[in-house]
């Protein structure tokens, strides 16, 4: 057993909540014990929404045990009911109720309640987050959706889709939406229904009147968009469009499933510009680790490797059911994939191969900056800084000139920094000038001196030469004039050493 202190995906049942805030009209009643409501947390605290989630919970306690838990979920199923008018209610039970086998499909089902009611079976210790609202998804539509629904297209004459995917708790889904909705009224597509977020029960219903279906997020709709491709005959988009050419390739691919031709999009945004610019020059060939969800790491390989120039040396992904996509990204920039969800593994592939950026999620924000690496988060997990107010999509063209700030920033920070130390020893810029437009004397405080081992010493002279190096190659070049000085019984490394280690693996 492994105690677990991060996490990338929560338990299946937070992601049916993730559905059900993301929807309205639609309310969820969670079996669960006293404690197990710190899910709301989430949504109030970290998306910052103005208000906590459609979930009721049965909250029984240790005592209740040993009396009837059932009676306690069919009476927060009948209040749930009376008090909120929902025109669709979901059912289920966290993790830990699950253990009790109460069935609460079967005990919503005997109220005979006047809406919809849709039991969710979440296999609590098998599966996780992403799978839950994935099948949340799937079971809605399944239950409402229409299959009789007259096309949209034949009133108005012009193609139309369902946009799939986006929930609560998204990393940046609401902004990708507002972007992807407009490039496809651009391409002359009209959007029927986007589900769930914003979605209603009424909206669930109306599926079936599209064309066809865009999928945004594989991880969420991929399971409910197999199902209307093969009940309603409604075909579905396989590329994401996170980059200019994934986008490109995007409205090709839109535009052949809406019967139309290709439309040649004028403006691109300006990252192709920038990427070629000779303010980028200098970051052609920088090392670049990617792990987060399947969707978001295999997009940002392929704009690192294709659009920025990087190297992709590390690929991988925390989400084992979309590990094969991984794999088949990872042959393509011959690197070994990485599919796991333990971060102390992800951390110690990311120490190994010693990359000069990292983007990853919330965890590896922690990781790069414990190893002084340069991150930038591009998939969920995330935290509140990542539900910025300002409009920051990752998809589209414009979510491509935010990749490129996103991604470039925090390698010319790396490269202020560095100048700052070069010029540390200015009398302007020295550590004890203090600040000069605010009249300052005081002195800061002076940088740590990095930890070594008791046999190996550096002499301060090595210790200031080895500043001069950009922080984020920094501590590679530490670790091998290390292992240069043990290989050859060097227990005080002089500046000397420094440049004979830099030279041996240099060659």
């Amino acid at each position: 057993m492994q105690l677990a202190v991060w996490t990338y995906e929560g338990p299946p049942h937070v992601g049916a909540m993730r559905i059900a805030t993301a929807m309205k009209d639609v309310h969820y009643v969670l079996h669960a014990p006293q404690g197990d409501t710190y899910a709301d947390l989430l949504f109030t605290m970290i998306e910052r929404r103005d208000a906590r989630p459609p979930v009721t919970y049965t909250t029984f306690e240790a005592r209740d045990l040993g009396a009837d838990t059932a009676e306690i979920f069919k009476r927060a199923a009948k209040d749930a009911h009376d008090r909120f008018q929902p025109k669709a209610m979901i059912v289920g039970a966290s993790c830990t109720a699950e253990l009790i086998q109460d069935d609460p499909g079967g005990l919503a089902k005997a109220l005979a309640l006047p809406v919809p009611v849709i039991p969710l079976e979440l296999p609590s210790y098998t599966r996780k987050e992403n799978w839950g609202a994935a099948e949340t998804f799937y079971q809605l539509t399944r239950t409402l959706v229409d299959r009789n629904a007259e096309k949209k297209s034949a009133k108005t004459g012009r193609p139309s889709c369902n946009i799939l995917g986006p929930t609560a708790l998204g990393f940046r889904h609401r902004d990708d939406v507002r972007e992807i909705s407009a490039l496809l009224n651009q391409i002359g597509v009209d959007v029927n229904v986007i589900a769930p977020m914003n979605a209603s029960a009424a909206d669930i219903t109306a599926i079936g009147a599209a064309d066809f279906n865009v999928v945004l997020y594989p991880e969420i709709a991929d399971t409910a968009a197999r199902w209307l491709e093969r009940e309603l005959k409604q075909p579905f988009t396989k590329i994401t469009p996170i980059g200019v050419g994934a986008t490109h390739d995007f409205i090709a691919e839109v535009a052949a499933l809406a019967g139309l031709e290709t439309p040649q999009i004028g403006n691109a945004g300006n990252m192709p510009w920038w990427s070629r610019s000779i303010d980028s020059t200098y970051l052609t060939g920088k090392r670049t680790f990617i792990f987060g969800d399947a969707t978001h790491a295999v997009a940002a390989a392929r704009v690192a490797s294709k659009e920025l120039g990087f190297e992709v040396c590390g690929l991988g992904c925390y989400n084992r059911e979309f590990a094969r996509d991984v794999r088949a990204a990872a042959k393509l920039y011959d690197v070994e994939p990485l599919i796991t969800d333990d971060y102390l593994a992800v951390e110690s592939a990311i120490a190994d191969a010693q990359p000069e950026l990292v983007l990853g999620t919330q965890m590896e924000r922690h990781i790069a900056k414990r190893l002084g690496i340069p991150c930038a988060v591009i998939s969920a997990p995330v935290h509140v800084q990542d539900f910025p107010a300002r409009y920051a999509p990752q998809m589209g063209f414009e979510g491509a000139n935010v990749l490129f700030d996103t991604w470039v920033h925090p390698l010319v920070m790396g490269l202020e920094e560095h100048l700052l130390h070069m010029f540390r020893d200015d009398f302007e810029f020295n550590d004890d000038a203090g600040a000069s437009h605010l009249g300052g004397h005081g002195a800061s405080a002076q940088e740590p001196t990095p930890e070594t081992d008791n046999v190996i010493r550096w002499d301060p002279a090595a210790e200031k030469e080895l500043k001069k190096i950009p922080f984020f190659v920094r501590g590679k070049a530490r670790r091998n004039t290390e292992n240069y000085a043990a290989e050859r019984r060097i227990q005080l490394i002089s500046v000397d050493t420094l440049y004979d280690a830099k030279a041996h693996y240099g060659r």
